[in-house]
């Protein structure tokens, strides 16, 4: 059998392996997912609009779910829907995808099928900006094709094993894939017992560093690394702590903050009180934030 003949008859099994799992998110297919066990789909988090979700199967039959976990940041989310049947797709360990590693894309497609496509992993360890902002690292990068319409489809190995969950296009060929390793499997487990995920979060919007250099130096004020509050979301964290507009956010959670990143990892570990240092004009205080209570001193 010639080298053709032997992937035309390898891609023909797989697809025949996960087509039944993979199925179209939305009414007007916004997205793909893929049933994880009985009565569960998992998808990117970016493809739900509300707690109701139309999910289509391969066989054409259209149904309502009922989002059951959702997990904005890590844009995964579960929803509880009737599978009938639809086979739940095995797991691999994404962990061990390497460059060069074979790997099959999969998506729903507006008429009720499934789009397979071929390619190969070409990158690890990549990360990109979730629909929260914060970075998401580990990413699969991989060149199999993927139209619109096909995030939250399953990215699989040549047995047809679920390595990672498509998420994030980076153009020019290149696809970028939650993997599915251990982590993401205890993450997802947790979404289908209905627990979403809820990180800390203060509720400003900031500007990076650079541009709070430019701010105060241009009104005459020493220069600071830190990150410009451009604004504060009414009743949050951060409007409780009475951290304003124009304040400039040096520490959190006693780590010192330049970039959006470094806000995030520092609110990660702060827990659910930690204190915020804050430079207002020339004046250095610090807030308390925690619970549904939080104090500020000078």
């Amino acid at each position: 059998m010639s080298v053709i003949a032997e992937l035309q008859t390898a891609i023909a099994t797989i697809a025949e392996r996960v087509s039944p799992s993979v199925v179209g998110i939305g009414s007007h297919q916004r997205g793909s997912g893929i049933v994880i066990a009985d009565g569960r789909v998992l998808t990117n988090a970016h493809n739900i609009r509300g707690d109701e979700v139309t999910v289509t199967f391969t066989d054409g039959r259209s149904t309502r779910g009922r989002l059951a976990g959702l997990d904005v940041d890590g844009d995964l989310a579960v929803v509880e829907v009737e599978t009938a049947g639809a086979a739940a797709l095995e797991w691999a360990d994404g962990a061990s995808a390497m460059p060069g590693t074979v790997v099959f894309g999969a998506a729903a497609t507006s008429g009720g099928g499934t789009r397979l496509t071929f390619g190969t992993v070409s990158a690890v360890a990549r990360a990109f900006r979730g629909p929260g902002g914060r970075r998401i690292a580990g990413s699969i990068e991989h060149t199999a094709p993927m139209a619109p319409g096909s995030s939250g489809g399953p990215v699989v190995d040549a047995e047809g094993r679920l390595l990672g969950i498509n998420t994030n296009r980076l153009g020019e060929g290149f696809y970028l894939a939650l993997p599915a390793e251990a982590s993401l499997r205890e993450r997802v487990d947790q979404l289908g017992r209905g627990e979403s995920v809820r990180r800390p979060r203060l509720g400003v919007a900031v500007a990076p560093a650079q541009v709070a250099r430019r701010l105060r130096r241009s009104v005459g004020l020493p220069e600071r690394d830190g990150l410009l509050v451009r604004g504060v979301e009414e009743g949050s964290p951060a409007a409780r702590a009475g951290i304003q507009e124009g304040d400039l956010l040096v520490e959190a959670a006693g780590r010192p903050v330049t970039t959006a990143d470094d806000l995030f990892d520092a609110l990660a570990a702060g827990g659910d009180a930690f204190e915020v240092k804050v430079v207002r004009g020339s004046e250095e205080r610090t807030v308390a934030i925690g619970g549904a209570s939080a104090t500020g001193e000078a």
